[in-house]
């Protein structure tokens, strides 16, 4: 046998589980797998043999690996190392005995180090107790007391070096965290937000006729599509064992009516017709043709899309629709509800009937009207006697731009060519709070009143109840009482919503935008205007103007 491959010293045996032969050209472990149960020996077994030799510049790290695995094969860790001082065996190999007894008792002596493992056992940090006279541990300490805390990974070489050197609180071990996986997206291909834009030419001229009202798709189209999520990565702690990741959440395909999923994630429409988004579904709503008028010949309609009137909505008869409208003719006293509603003739309300659009309202006259809109009201001649409410700006604009009497409400604007005329007719104009939110915020506060009071007499009468034994009563009694009992819990629900209902648009109410009236030509005596709730009746004729808010003060400005 090669001389450098003889062992000089040798221990372990098969039966130990670990044999460590130190031979001319180094150091070789070999690490049996043992079928017994229980363990033989530990990670920290090993290092305390090898410091015995003086070996140091050992990899901690592969040194660990090989205990895991048990190959039974010798694998070299280590080029240097020296005999204890009372070895007695052969000395024939190409090592040295570098201290003798003497010399080992007047070793230096060194300070404390700890090990302080941070609660996610992601971090190890070296901690030092040195008094005086004594010196700051040396890179095999440290590694030591790693070992003690069974840290096998992400152990920083170049970090200990520096600890032994400094005595300083150092970062000497990192995990690697876990990289959690993404959420699932959807990524819409279309914009509903060019919905109800009028069309504005290069003279800054505003089409009232060409809305952009509508938001069509076609048979085949691509509507969405999801980006699936990903699980992440596992990391690995200080102690060699993976940490889990977070994975993403995932997301379903929002495909609604008259649509297709295509290649798991790609939503398509499966007819001509108006995308309708209610955020958890994409849906494709048929259109509904009415050659002639709504009336006798048709009845009330109710339809799940939108619909097209070839002529006009007559007295008394109902029109909704999910989608949007567009009348040809006249809305004539009826009621008619739907997204988007643009009427090309206009609205005689006869006081009676009512016009409720979800986003935008455009006709072409209003008069004795009753017309609510959550977006902008666009009317294009004139605006007589009716109560018109806006959640954005309402407009009267185009050939005469007149608003004559009644009461009109808008969150941000309302402008007119002119308002009121020369008999002084009462016109009111309110802007700077939305109308929908307000009318919203009645309806809660009269069903949040309404419950409240309606809960403190039913727990006022359980409260007396309670003292009365419900098993000594008839059946029907006894079953009323408890019926009493238990509609407390959906009233105090519907009382707690309620309320947080309230709280959310007494908010809304509070983000009052900058409200203003402009009149391009005359505004009347006889105008009462409440700008972001501060009052104003007009005493003389102001031409040319825009009112505003400022220091509480209605102000004129320029148009």
């Amino acid at each position: 046998m090669d001389e450098e491959k003889k062992s000089v010293s040798e221990v372990g045996s098969k039966d130990s589980g670990y044999l460590v032969e130190f031979r001319g050209d180094g150091v070789y472990l070999t690490v049996f797998d043992s079928q017994e149960p229980g363990i033989k020996f530990e990670l920290s077994d090993m290092r305390l043999i090898l410091k015995e030799y003086s070996v140091e510049d050992y990899d901690l790290e592969l040194l660990a690996r090989l205990v895991r695995e048990a190959s039974g094969i010798p694998t070299k860790i280590s080029e240097k190392f020296t005999l204890p001082a009372n070895f007695s065996g052969s000395k024939n190999a190409n090592v040295s005995i570098e201290m003798t007894a003497e010399e080992l008792a007047e070793k230096q002596v060194y300070g404390k180090v700890f090990i302080d493992v941070s609660r996610d056992k992601m971090e190890a940090l070296a901690r030092f107790e040195i008094k005086e006279n004594e010196s700051i541990p040396t890179v095999e300490m440290i590694k030591e007391a790693l070992a003690q805390k069974n840290i096998v990974y992400g152990i920083d070489e170049e970090a200990i070096k520096e600890a032994a050197e400094s005595g300083k609180l150092t970062k000497v071990a990192v995990g690697t965290p876990p990289e959690n996986g993404l959420d699932a997206k959807i990524i819409r291909k279309f914009d509903l937000g060019i919905k109800g834009r009028p069309v504005i030419d290069e003279h800054d001229r505003v089409h009232y006729k060409d809305l952009n009202i509508f938001c069509l798709a076609k048979k085949g189209q691509l509507l969405a599509e999801r980006i699936p999520h990903t699980t992440g990565t596992p990391g690995t702690n200080l102690h060699g064992a993976q940490v889990r990741q977070k994975p993403g959440k995932p997301k379903p395909v929002p495909a609604g009516k008259n649509t297709s999923i295509k290649d798991e994630n790609l939503i398509v429409s499966d007819i001509d017709g108006q995308i309708v988004d209610t955020g958890s579904k994409i849906s494709v709503d048929p259109h509904l043709d009415i050659q002639g008028d709504v009336g006798m010949a048709t009845g009330n309609i109710d339809f799940v899309g939108s619909v097209t009137v070839g002529g006009s909505v007559q007295q008394g008869f109902v029109l909704k629709a999910t989608g949007d409208i567009e009348i040809n003719g006249m809305i004539s006293g009826a009621d008619v509800s739907g997204r988007n509603i643009y009427v090309k003739g206009g609205v005689q309300g006869m006081n009676r009937g009512a016009i409720r659009a979800e986003d935008d309202f455009q006709a072409t006259f209003a008069e004795n009207a009753d017309i609510e809109a959550g977006g902008n009201v666009i009317i294009t001649d004139v605006a007589m006697h009716s109560t018109i409410r806006a959640g954005h700006t309402l407009a009267v604009e185009g050939r005469r731009g007149l608003i004559n009497g009644g009461f009109l409400a808008a969150g941000e604007e309302i402008r007119a060519n002119t308002i009121g005329n020369s008999m002084n007719v009462a016109t009111r104009l309110t802007v700077g709070v939305n109308p929908m939110i307000q009318k919203r915020y009645q309806q809660v506060l009269k069903e949040y009143n309404d419950a409240k009071k309606r809960l403190e007499q039913v727990t006022k009468m359980v409260n007396t109840l309670g003292k009365i034994d419900i098993s000594q009563m008839p059946e029907d009694k006894a079953e009323r009482i408890n019926a009493l009992i238990r509609s407390q819990f959906p009233l105090a629900g519907l009382v707690e919503r309620s309320e947080k209902t309230l709280k959310e648009l007494d908010v809304e109410l509070q983000k009052m935008k900058r409200g203003r009236i402009r009149v391009k030509d005359t505004m009347f005596p006889g105008v009462r205007m409440s700008i972001n709730s501060i009052l104003k009746n007009v005493q003389v004729e102001e031409n040319h103007c825009t009112q505003y808010v400022e220091d509480d003060f209605i102000k004129i400005g320029a148009y």
